[in-house]
Parts: structure tokens; C-alpha cells; sequence
């Protein structure tokens, strides 16, 4: 097992404590915002320590490279953006208080997806549709090192998917500016260029985003160590577990809890680095 540690401003003290404490036997520099603490045992304290530092870090399989994977599937809102687009969208029609303090609940799983979804996209109804457009051309920003990871991924010939409990309307425009293979999300009902405050078709939360990661990593025959999640809030959760090694990107406690690697100061692209 290596130790990889990840952080903008990692000094050589922090790493040779890491070192003792783990029993490991070398330190490799990746670069310079990123090492190897080789033949690490896990042990209390890593953590500890790493955030006393303010820097990240991983425990990661000895030998494991990028290239062994095969799919990588990634949340959008709050993961690869720095916003949730619904309450961008709400903060046109004055709603945005409203619908943070659900979409806050809602990723600390303190409410069900689905009803968090429906309440609110109904405080939506009436919205014209270009009010959508503003958000994507003014407001949305990909997160720190989020297109030098796609490059990275292309580079390696590992596919790419964006799936998102959000909006098609972001998923597609975001897809075709980044090459993601495969991009699903909820579609918002749409009437004389007005949204209707309602979702077409099935709602798409976590269960439904794992559900689409099992079924294209089924068609390319991967099996499940193949593939990397990223994401951020608690209806991420069923996709890390159908998922071999997965990351929690800036986010919730629960979410963190349950990752193979928590990125809380390190770029999206340091996820390439985890690996040999």
C-alpha cells in the first residue's frame, strides 16, 4: 500500500513524520505538489495529520495505475462546476433562499433526493427559459483542474461519463465543451419557453446515477476496481459503491466518510497523481 499526499505547500517534516508513523520505506516526489510514501501501512493519525497540514491524501493499492482503469464517472453541480445550477436558476426568480437551504438538506441527506428534487424545481414554475442560458454564460465555472483531468483521462483512453441528479440543459452544453462520452440528467419540462416547475420522465438521483454507471461499465465489460467516481454529496453515494476507487470532491462529511480519497484543497487533476 503507498500513502500519496497531495497540497500545494508540503513540507518535508510532515512527510517524514507520515513516513515513521506508516512504517514505510521511501519517499518519492511525484511533483512537487505531490508525493509517494511507499509501502505504507494504514494507521489512526494519517488523517489527523494531514488536515493539521492542509493537505490531502490517499492510501492507494501498491502498483495501481492509471491505466488500469477503464471508465471514470463524475457528478456534475458542486464537483466538476463550482455551483449547483438549480439554485443559480432560483436566484433568477428570487427563490434562491428557498432552495439552497433544500439542495443544503438534501446533500447531507437529511432529505430524500427525489423530494428534494421535486419541491424544488416547483418553486421554478413560470421561469423563462432563457433564464438558463444566463446561468451557463455567466455564472457556471468548472472547478480547478477539471479540463487538465479530461485531458489526462482522454490521454490514458479511459472513457469519461457525467451523470447529475441536475439538468440536461447543463450536461449537454458541458459534454460537448469537454468530451465526456456518455452525460445523463434529469430533463425540465419546458411549455411555451416557460419551465413548468416539473421534471419529465423518471427523476434521476443516486440510486439512478449508480444504476447508469453499472450499465455502460457492464457494456464495456469492466468490471467494478475499473472504475474512479468523484463526487460530492450524499446521493453520491450508491455510485461510489458500484464503483472500484472513488473521490470525494470538496465534500459533505457523509460523502468523505465513505471515500477511497477526500480532494478538500488539491485541483480535480490530482486525481491522475493517485496512481503510478
Amino acid at each position: 500500500m503507498n500513502l500519496v499526499v497531495l497540497g500545494a505547500d508540503i513540507e518535508t517534516p510532515l512527510l517524514k513524520t507520515l513516513a515513521k508513523h506508516t512504517g514505510a520505506r521511501a519517499i518519492e516526489q511525484i511533483d512537487p505538489a505531490a508525493f509517494r510514501i511507499v509501502d505504507a501501512q494504514r494507521r489512526d493519525g494519517v488523517a489527523a495529520l494531514c488536515d493539521a497540514a492542509a493537505v490531502d491524501f490517499a492510501f492507494v493499492p501498491t502498483g495501481r495505475r492509471l491505466d488500469d482503469f477503464g471508465l471514470f464517472v463524475t457528478d456534475m453541480d458542486s464537483t466538476l462546476i463550482d455551483i449547483e445550477c438549480i439554485d443559480e436558476i432560483a436566484a433568477e426568480c428570487g427563490a434562491r433562499d428557498q432552495v439552497t437551504a433544500i439542495t443544503e438538506a438534501a446533500m447531507r441527506g437529511e432529505i430524500d433526493f427525489r423530494e428534494s428534487l421535486t419541491r424544488r424545481v416547483a418553486l421554478l414554475a413560470g421561469l423563462d427559459l432563457s433564464a438558463l442560458e444566463t446561468v451557463y454564460r455567466t455564472r457556471l465555472q468548472l472547478n480547478p483542474g477539471a479540463t487538465a483531468l479530461l485531458k489526462g483521462l482522454k490521454a490514458a483512453e479511459i472513457s469519461t461519463m457525467l451523470v447529475s441528479g441536475g439538468f440536461t440543459f447543463f450536461t449537454e452544453r458541458l459534454q460537448a465543451e469537454l468530451g465526456f462520452d456518455h452525460a445523463y440528467a434529469n430533463q425540465l419540462e419546458v411549455d411555451a419557453g416557460k419551465l413548468t416547475g416539473r421534471v419529465s420522465g423518471p427523476i434521476l438521483d443516486g440510486e439512478a446515477k449508480a444504476a447508469h454507471l453499472r450499465r455502460v461499465r457492464d457494456d464495456m465489460a469492466l468490471p467494478a476496481e475499473r472504475v474512479i467516481a468523484a463526487g460530492d454529496g450524499a446521493n453520491d453515494l450508491p455510485m461510489f459503491r458500484a464503483a472500484g476507487f472513488s473521490v470525494a470532491f470538496r465534500a459533505k462529511p457523509v460523502l468523505r466518510a465513505a471515500a477511497d480519497c477526500s480532494l478538500s484543497h488539491s485541483a480535480l487533476d490530482r486525481i491522475l497523481d493517485l496512481f503510478e
